[in-house]
């Protein structure tokens, strides 16, 4: 690509991604300086557009960020009122008590938000503090330097021919150069992984792991409407199958999140997660509550859940990684949010004390020691076994030993078991599909559960077709050749947009990319048991549009 002339624009910052970390960053650089060039890129047709979260939010990233975020009207308007924990089986659930649990998984302070709404209202925040803010900008190339720093990216790539070269109608896009880049692309991001990759940063740490969440709003009626309350389930109908679990969050205007995460280490390739999700909203419990009601929004996300052990290097000469592009999602509290927002403000003071003293260019170490030692590291810390202890020896286990060593982490900061390792890759957990039988799922009956491509409809995403294919099979014939009959092509299954299909075509199956149907959930990206598929960033705007998400 070195024949490409591209016009280069300055700036003391680059932030690739406008979720909860790079607008974190930007806000804080700032506030500490406002001549700072500061920029914001986002893939999104608008901010927002692609953020998918639960979400229950700690407030204690935006307090520490923005502290008087209430008087400038942020979107924080449902106080968790009611924490609910419940054991389901396929008739019935037991409650769990709040009791046992400990103080950190109580949710009291926190609040029931749209992250997407959060996010519109964080940019607010920062453009009027003058950052620039451009949506509909993909960044699909990092620029290197001559001592093979980051410099910054290659953003606003439009019109590539369908075998991704460049056309007479195709706009290169632009250079956009920073002192530091900042990656906050979120779970999975195309450029974090190529920069983990590239300089290494995952030695010496564990593999990350990762779930798919799996999200609808409904408005319900309104008598069965709890404003504030939380439940989260545990069991049914997942059981023995995969770890995992469901939240529902009442929010304001009789509407309800209804969520449903597998963990992707799962063993059987014959799971199919979106089916999973279909069938618990079918449990009494959920039924009783959606009833008369309607969904008005479907969407999903992959999210990080290696935790303190698994976090790679957080910098790299140039720049460095925020957010959920490192992993700093709490797995018990299920939220990430609050860490994100702190680490985009940390990784700002740190750029900031750098160009101040003369630099650029090089690794920001204060950040990664403020991640590690301060508030994301402590929060992290306490619950790095509860996912291994589950992986290990099941959802009962990590019930009663990974409340136990949380227990030991708060009251006296020691663990019994040390730091346990993750094993295996969620790719590599996956097992040969002729050691698992089949799992019979019920036909979805459109009222309460539905298809997957009617759904997909609810997540109102749209990729221009004469564009590549955004999701690269590094051999075509893997997937008819080995994962077929090795693991009956999970990608059938694990994706929860219908991108995937085997077909047959003259007698023989044949393999389907049906790239349009993509909500950039990045789940083929992790699962895929071949390694086989790769998520590249689209062109700019396309994907998913998610209103309150």
């Amino acid at each position: 690509m070195a024949e490409i002339e591209r016009e280069a624009m300055e700036y003391d910052v680059v932030i690739v991604g406008a979720g909860p970390a790079g607008l974190s960053a930007a806000i804080r650089l700032k506030q500490l300086d406002a001549d700072l060039q500061v920029v914001v890129l986002e893939k999104g047709s608008e901010v927002g557009a692609h953020i998918l979260s639960g979400a229950v939010l700690d407030p204690c990233g935006l307090d520490a960020l923005i502290p008087d975020w209430k008087e400038k009207g942020a979107p924080l308007n449902v106080p968790v009122k009611d924490d609910n924990f419940y054991m389901l089986g396929e008739a019935g659930q037991i409650r769990i008590p709040n009791a046992p649990m400990p103080p950190l998984m109580n949710n009291h302070g926190n609040y029931i938000v749209s992250m997407g709404n959060v996010c519109r209202w964080m940019a607010e925040q920062a453009e009027e503090l003058g950052v620039e803010i451009f949506p509909g900008m993909s960044c699909s190339e990092l620029v290197f330097g001559d001592k093979g720093e980051v410099k910054g990216v290659v953003a606003g790539v439009f019109g590539l021919e369908a075998d991704g070269s460049y056309g007479p109608n195709t706009e290169p896009g632009m250079e956009l150069h920073g002192k530091y880049v900042f990656l906050s692309e979120g779970v999975r991001g195309s450029l974090s992984k190529e920069v983990i990759a590239k300089y290494d940063l995952g030695a010496g740490k564990e593999v990350q792991k990762y779930g798919v969440g799996m999200k609808e709003i409904w408005e319900i009626d309104p008598a069965k409407h709890k404003e504030g309350s939380v439940t989260h389930t545990m069991g049914w109908p997942l059981g023995s199958n995969a770890g995992g679990g469901s939240f529902i969050y009442h929010l304001d205007n009789n509407q309800v999140y209804v969520g449903f995460v597998v963990h992707l280490n799962y063993k059987n390739p014959h799971l199919y997660p979106y089916m999973e999700f279909q069938r618990f909203k079918h449990h009494p419990m959920v039924a009783e509550l959606l009833k008369g009601g309607k969904r008005v929004a479907y969407g999903a996300r992959a999210i990080t859940e290696g935790g303190y052990q698994s976090m790679p290097k957080l910098t790299f000469p140039g720049g460095a990684l925020l957010g959920c592009s490192a992993g700093m999602v709490n797995v018990p509290r299920i939220k990430g949010n609050h860490n994100a927002m702190l680490s985009g403000k940390a990784a700002a003071e740190a750029a900031y004390a750098a160009i101040q003293a003369g630099r650029q260019s090089d690794e920001l170490t204060d950040y990664e020691a403020e991640v590690r030692n301060g508030a994301i590291g402590k929060d992290l810390k306490m619950v790095r076994n509860v996912k291994p202890l589950w992986s290990k020896w099941g959802l009962m286990a990590s019930l009663s030993l990974g409340g136990l060593d949380m227990w030991t982490n708060t009251l006296f900061g020691f663990s019994f078991f040390g730091t346990l390792g993750h094993g295996k890759t969620d790719a590599e957990a996956t097992e040969l599909a002729s050691s698992h039988k089949p799992i019979d799922y019920p036909k979805p009956d459109g009222v309460l559960s539905f298809d997957r491509l009617t759904n997909v409809s609810f997540a109102a995403t749209n990729h221009e077709e004469s564009q590549p294919c955004h999701l690269r099979l590094a051999s075509k014939e893997v997937p008819i050749s080995v994962n077929l009959p090795k693991f009956d092509e999970p990608a059938q299954r694990y994706c929860p947009a219908g991108v995937y299909e085997v077909v047959q075509k003259d007698g023989k199956p044949e393999f389907v990319v049906n790239f349009q149907n993509c909500v950039h959930c990045k789940t083929c990206d992790i699962k895929d048991p071949s390694q086989n598929i790769t998520w590249t960033t689209p062109q700019g705007g396309d994907g998913p549009n998610y209103p309150n998400m």
